[in-house]
């Protein structure tokens, strides 16, 4: 121990050493409430309390589920899901963003691309649905376009946002530096716009499903909407929440996976930020 360490008050070392986090221990916490909702919920089921004919048990659940992997329903069913999903996405991530570039980037392209997008975001999804099917028949190009159409509103507000947002002291600092407009671009307004876009982002695989929920109940030949429509001619309780739990599955799954991209993407912001 140094001659410092020894000099300096026995509370300012105490104050210097880490402090244990308070809900580094507590993490458990957050379970309690999800899986007490679940034993209540099997409780009022094999008591009676809760109808099987209006909602299946979780043990019952459990058991569908499984069956459901076994034959090979399931799996298929999510792959289709997640096919229709990623082209509807990629569809309109790209859609928004390029639309936001062009009107975050210039005043006449904010007149000519802003007021059709606030109207189109207005329509409701199921009031496009015959419309699409009168363009494209009954087959996977309405369902991809719907889930396109609305992945490509929250990102465009949000990269909108994110780019009028830049301070313009930095574009100061690149006119001072000389930079053209394509690295004023590259390196200012793109990254200055990232956080919000990757805000965006995430409201946008959220809608996405939703979106997909309303696609897939109509006309489809497969996936997890058709499933569910099927189970409900059925009576099926129990499938139609087995489906209604792996669209909730999924969704966070992508929360999760653009968290993750958010906490790489910004890690500059974080050491700059301290």
């Amino acid at each position: 121990m140094s001659v410092i360490e020894l000099e300096a008050p026995a509370d300012a070392r105490a104050r210097s050493r880490p402090r244990p986090s308070r809900t580094s221990g507590k993490a458990w916490q957050r379970w309690l409430s999800p899986v007490a909702v679940i034993v209540i919920w099997q409780v009022a089921s094999s008591t009676g309390l809760l109808p099987p004919r209006l909602l299946a048990a979780p043990a019952t659940l459990a058991a569908t589920a499984a069956d459901l992997v076994q034959s090979g329903v399931l799996p298929t069913a999510v792959g289709v899901s997640l096919q229709r999903v990623l082209l509807g996405f990629a569809a309109g991530a790209a859609a928004g963003i390029l639309l936001a570039l062009v009107a975050g980037l210039s005043r006449p392209g904010e007149n000519a691309v802003d007021p059709l997008m606030q109207m189109l975001r207005a329509l409701p999804f199921f009031g496009l649905i015959p419309l699409f099917i009168l363009w494209f028949g009954i087959g996977e190009t309405p369902k991809v376009l719907l889930v396109a159409l609305a992945v490509s509103f929250p990102l465009y507000l949000n990269t909108f946002a994110g780019i009028r947002g830049v301070d313009g002291k930095l574009a100061e600092v690149a006119h001072t530096l000389k930079l053209g407009r394509a690295a004023l671009i590259r390196h200012i307004v793109l990254p200055g716009a990232l956080p919000q876009t990757l805000v965006g982002l995430r409201q946008s695989l959220g809608v996405a499903w939703l979106a997909l929920i309303v696609a897939e109940q109509v006309n489809a030949t497969a996936g997890l909407g058709y499933m569910i429509n099927d189970a409900r001619e059925f009576l099926r309780t129990d499938v139609i929440v087995v489906g209604l739990l792996v669209y909730s599955a999924l969704g966070l799954l992508t929360d999760a996976l653009v968290r993750l991209l958010e906490r790489r993407a910004l890690s500059w912001r974080r050491g700059f930020l301290g």
